[in-house]
């Protein structure tokens, strides 16, 4: 057994990687970002604008939104495709030609050659994200590209790109080296952030500035240079995914574009919620199912049986947030019963209570939720036990116990309750991710602000990092409830061995 549990244990390393390889995957598919969001909900102008530019950068880093994915090819990217780019930023700040005879401005644009607002905001993200892989080509556009609005945009971009990345921890002090590295990259930031060149500059005020970069780039050319080792290196490196392998490691599950706090202790906060809810109604249901599944199937085909199975299925069809809603209209809202809170998990005065009266208030809020968590499962489970403790009657050791005189309810009780119990053993093992998971429609009807509550928020948020929290505990549960059953399977069935 313990070779057995050992080998799972290590399965399930590999098998948790590839969980979140593929959650990662799929969160990042989604269309639209957290960051694409918080820019484009300020419109095109405020894209480019200084300010918004500069916290919409420090939003994406402080997230690792500027990298790629799963693998970076950015050394690669063209000089070709940042011109391109960078000509979609120089069109959009050029004036529109007016209709008719009014005179056109300078440099103005047709209309329908105006790009539009999401092909702004997509060029400026990308010669953001790109960072220092495109430092040089930007430089080669600032000296040599035919469009004088192209050049200075290009210097503008670089005093973006060109920009050291500080060391940030979370939780943690940094160390007397680390204080002394930020303070160097910041120095240096703080320089190349005056190399600007306005919109109306002369070309000799231009050449000014090129020249300070100029300087500057081939005395730093080594941070912007990637030979073949540095690149396989940012190849699988620096990424997104790989960061965030990084930080589970250290059980850090990022920050709540949200929130703004650290998730996990989010989690703590609202998991306390969800366990009170559901370990109380996963035990209502297994002790009061088991044995109804058990009592059913001693007397199976019976009157009694058909009038159980009736009422049980009738309860199974009734849908929870139906009968939620009911409950607190007939015995919570007044009409005609004002017995149950309305909602929430304790009541209001929770800080001046004791902790007998606390639990007593706790106890009273969830007698309704828990309720109905709880009697949908009857049926479910119910039959699940009737149904393993009739194909245990049937077997010929429960015959022969028969024959040599044993009683009834020690047959069924002692031998076949027990071996009959593998199809609820394994309901068992899947209902361990719903101690966290909770149930959505049960805490939004009653105001319990546990994990399911806080899914239903992550999702229509986006806030990636607290669903990627929550999808992982669920699946550790996963399999971790998986192994149990296999366990239990060997304590209750002797014919079961994992050797």
């Amino acid at each position: 057994m313990s070779s057995y549990i050992l080998k799972r244990l290590l399965l399930m390393v590999p098998t948790l990687f590839f969980v979140v390889l593929l959650e990662f995957l799929i969160l990042n598919a989604v269309p639209g970002s957290p960051a694409q969001t918080q820019l484009g909900s300020q419109g095109t102008q405020s894209a480019q604008s200084q300010g918004t530019s500069e916290s919409y950068q420090i939003f994406k880093e402080q997230f690792n939104l500027d990298k790629p994915v799963l693998y970076n090819t950015r050394f690669w990217i063209s000089r070709e495709r940042v011109a391109n780019q960078l000509t979609i930023l120089a069109d959009g700040r050029r004036p529109t030609c007016p209709k008719g005879d009014e005179p056109a401005p300078d440099n103005c644009l047709p209309a329908d050659e105006q790009p539009e607002s999401g092909a702004l905001i997509n060029a400026q993200q990308s010669l953001s994200d790109w960072g220092t892989y495109v430092v040089s080509e930007l430089l080669t556009i600032a000296d040599n590209h035919d469009r004088r609005d192209v050049r200075i945009l290009a210097i503008e971009q670089l005093t973006t790109n060109a920009k050291g990345e500080l060391i940030r921890k979370r939780g943690e002090q940094l160390t007397a080296t680390e204080e002394q590295y930020n303070d160097r990259v910041d120095t240096i930031n703080e320089r190349i952030e005056p190399w600007k060149v306005s919109p109306d500059a002369s070309e000799a005020e231009i050449q000014i500035t090129l020249s300070k970069w100029k300087v500057w780039y081939d005395k730093h050319r080594y941070r912007f240079m990637y030979p073949t080792e540095r690149r396989i290196s940012a190849f699988v490196m620096d990424t997104r995914f790989t960061r965030y392998m990084g930080n589970l490691l250290h059980l850090d599950f990022g920050i709540s574009h949200v929130s703004k706090e650290p998730v996990i202790e989010t989690l703590g906060e609202k998991v306390r919620y969800t366990l009170a809810m559901s370990f109380a109604a996963i035990f209502l249901a297994f002790s009061i199912s088991v044995p109804i599944g058990v009592w059913s199937a001693n007397n199976q085909n019976t009157w009694i049986d058909q009038v159980t199975t009736t009422v049980l299925l009738m309860l199974y069809s009734l849908p929870s947030f139906f009968v939620a809603v009911l409950l607190l209209k007939f015995f919570a809202a007044g009409d005609p019963i004002n017995l149950f809170p309305v909602g929430g998990f304790v009541g209001d005065d929770a800080a001046q209570m004791t902790t007998l009266t606390y639990l007593k208030s706790v106890a009273w809020h969830l007698i309704l939720p828990v309720f109905c968590l709880t009697y949908r499962r009857f049926a479910a489970l119910s039959r699940y036990a009737r149904t393993g403790v009739i194909d245990v009657i049937r077997s010929d050791y429960i015959r022969t116990a028969r024959a040599k005189g044993l009683s009834e309810p020690m047959v069924i009780i002692k031998h076949a309750t027990r071996n009959g119990m593998i199809p609820i053993l394994t309901l068992l093992g899947t209902r361990l991710p719903r101690l966290i998971g909770g149930s959505i429609v049960i805490e939004v009807v009653f105001g319990i602000p546990g994990m399911g509550t806080y899914l239903l928020d992550s999702i229509l948020a986006r806030d990636y990092n607290a669903l990627m929290a929550i999808l992982l505990i669920s699946a550790v549960l996963t399999m971790i409830g998986i192994l149990i059953s296999d366990i239990t399977y060997a304590l209750v069935d002797p014919r079961i061995s994992f050797d």
